[in-house]
């Protein structure tokens, strides 16, 4: 069988056997290496690229890579077979999406302070920091021969007389801990538990004296990057804070490819393990060694995603969300437990999942609805989240509607040469010289970090730079040449942002036109979505009080830049706020109060869904959009010389 070699630019080798004929995207799949496959491995995004460096493959050269780079041993992996062994260098821009786990510095202010101000605003709107979890100390009498009650009961007794609720639900883990931890420890004990109205859970029993945190996890699961949360639920404080990439990705970029891949033999269960065995129990593993606590200590999840991703995430068919009438099968669920999905922390932690609102606005959505607070505010607010999809909710403390658009994945680096996500590597802010094309960017990262690609706010700078110097026309075409300026053998015109030498890739980081295509149209989506969600309510662009800026696409969006390149309407820019990641807030806020929680639910109940494609303006409005910054110049009134 031939020997497979994927080597990588950090890092060990991996390597495996195949068998001669097979599919090296397939195979990179199954063994997880993660190599960028956007469309799913069916040779239109071009982003799989690797490169050869011993043996031969059975490769095709496909209009993405040019007959130099296919000297250079370039090839697309999704049409690449083995012919004998091979070795294969996976460069860091082609993994960039499945980065490495990043870990946040609590110590610092900055990381700390958006969740403070989170839990603040929440109270402010009246919603308690409070939920329905409870340590309690009791001592209970020791059996005798004339007191022969069993430790159950004794059990029951005891916290149905301190809480005065009658049903009390003992679990199997804590029935086969409890003689022990009783006659351990004098028969006095901690006992973890969950109240409701009519019955109490227990969660877990400890000896009195146990140093323990009653844990919780928070989860954002977006179509490109996870985030999470490990918090004190008794508390609210937060002992850690990471991401990563969603080990989904490899199976498509957007939520249409992984729906169709997950109707494929096995799919659902593919992409079930690839977002809890290879992403979520990681995180948590790796959160719970930084706090210095058990996984088993973590005794509820408060998780929010998109509708399609919280399908995939429950292994249930997510097919009939994409198909007409778009019916998925649950807005909201309450009955899922971390034993169902074999998720590392106590097998009886309840899964709060986010309501969904339709099929294309999710969880996500609701949960940044809540905390960007423009259900309790008189103002005509728009909430703006920036994802794989774009999703919109506007409205003010008597009404609000939702909608989305296929934005497609620019926004997160996905459809862009040299995109990736806003982690250490990405260039996330950029001003470029008008006199000599030279650009300045921020890196994200530690001080000398080079950049290997470019992440949604710094792709939004570098388009703005480059139509306001000149060095390309509103249809993002290059006029202007110089030595930052390629052209292809086609006179297509790309920009290098850094030489292969000044960066840390094998490669130019650039950005070409059929990039700033991609992305004046995803641009183009969002802002024909405003205009055709205010035209539906009878509103006008002039009409909205405040914006508010969600999606982990960068530190934070140069605003101007946003308006400058049609993205955003053109209104005062003291009335932008970006909110960085709303729905991990949002999450954030529903595990730590119930109160939040059902506000949740019921903001999912009361908005409304509009469904852009059943707008018969819209496409029209689309094709307006597609333009720096429009066809129609008075909609920016203050670009006009």
């Amino acid at each position: 069988m031939p020997r497979i070699t994927f080597r990588f630019e950090e890092g060990e080798d991996v390597v495996i056997f195949a068998t001669r004929g097979d599919n090296l995207l397939e195979i990179a799949r199954d063994a997880n290496v993660a190599i960028d496959a956007p469309c799913s491995g069916n040779a239109s995004c071009g982003k799989c690229k690797v490169r050869l460096v011993e043996g031969e493959l059975d490769s095709q050269q496909t209009r993405h890579i040019s007959d130099e780079e296919y000297e250079q041993g370039w090839r697309l992996s999704c049409v690449s077979k083995i012919a004998g062994d091979v070795t294969v260098l996976v460069p860091d821009i082609a993994s960039a999406y499945r980065g490495r786990m990043k870990v946040a510095d609590l110590s610092s202010p900055e990381e700390v302070a958006i969740f403070e101000q989170a839990k603040k605003e929440v109270e402010e709107a009246g919603l308690a920091l409070h939920n329905n979890l409870e340590l309690l100390d009791l001592t209970v009498n020791k059996p005798t021969l004339d007191d022969t009650m069993p430790d159950n009961e004794r059990l029951e007794r005891a916290i149905q007389s301190t809480v005065g609720i009658d049903k009390v639900i003992i679990p199997y883990a804590v029935l086969h801990k409890m003689p022990d931890v009783f006659r351990e420890n004098d028969f006095k004990f901690k006992v973890l538990i969950q109240k409701a109205k009519k019955t109490v859970f227990v969660y877990d029993i400890y000896p009195q004296n146990a140093d323990i945190v009653v844990g919780g996890l928070v989860v954002d699961i977006g179509t490109t990057t996870v985030s999470a949360l490990l918090v004190n639920m008794l508390t609210g404080e937060v002992l850690a804070k990471a991401s990563t990439g969603n080990g989904q990705i490899r199976y498509g970029a957007d939520v249409i490819n992984r729906i169709i891949e997950s109707t494929k033999p096995g799919g659902k269960y593919r992409l079930q393990k690839a977002i809890i065995d290879e992403t979520l129990n990681p995180l948590i593993v790796h959160m719970c060694k930084v706090a210095g606590i058990k996984s088993k200590w973590i005794y509820r999840a408060s998780i929010a995603c998109n509708t399609t991703m919280n399908h995939l995430l429950l292994g249930i068919n997510s097919d009939p969300v994409r198909m007409e009438p778009y019916i998925p099968t649950f807005f909201k669920t309450n009955s899922v437990y971390a034993s169902d999905l074999h998720l590392t922390i106590n097998p009886d932690a309840h899964i709060i999942l986010a309501p969904n609102i339709g099929s294309y606005v999710g969880g996500d959505i609701t949960a940044g609805t809540l905390v960007s607070l423009i259900w309790n505010r008189p103002e005509f607010s728009l909430f703006v989240d920036l994802g794989t999809n774009g999703e919109l909710v506007f409205g003010n403390s008597d009404f609000m509607m939702s909608c989305a658009c296929s934005a497609g994945p620019a926004f997160e680096g996905g459809d862009i040469s040299c995109g990736m996500r806003a982690t250490d590597g990405a260039i996330e802010a950029c001003t470029i010289d008008k006199a000599t094309m030279e650009p300045t960017y921020v890196v994200v990262g530690d001080p000398g970090t080079k950049p290997i690609g470019i992440c949604g706010s710094g792709i939004i700078d570098v388009i703005s730079e480059l139509f306001q110097t000149g060095i390309i026309n509103p249809k993002g075409k290059f006029i202007r040449d110089g030595k930052r300026v390629k052209r292809d053998e086609l006179g297509r015109g790309s920009y290098v942002l850094a030489f292969s030498d000044e960066a840390d890739s094998v490669k130019d980081v650039e950005i070409t036109e059929t990039d700033i295509d991609s992305f004046i149209r995803a641009k183009g989506a969002i802002f024909s979505a405003i205009r055709t969600m205010l035209t539906s309510l009878d509103f006008d662009l002039s009409m909205i009080e405040d914006v508010y800026v969600a999606g982990g696409i960068g530190s934070g969006i140069n605003m101007r830049n946003a308006v400058r390149i049609g993205m955003f309407p053109d209104i005062p820019l003291e009335k932008f706020h970006y909110i960085g990641n709303s729905s991990l807030c949002g999450a954030y806020a529903m595990l730590l109060s119930t109160a939040a929680e059902r506000k949740t639910y019921e903001l999912a109940r009361n908005m409304t869904y509009l469904e852009l494609s059943a707008i018969p303006t819209y496409m029209d409005e689309f094709v307006a959009c597609c333009f720096i910054p429009h066809t129609d110049s008075s909609l920016f009134p203050s670009l006009t010389p």
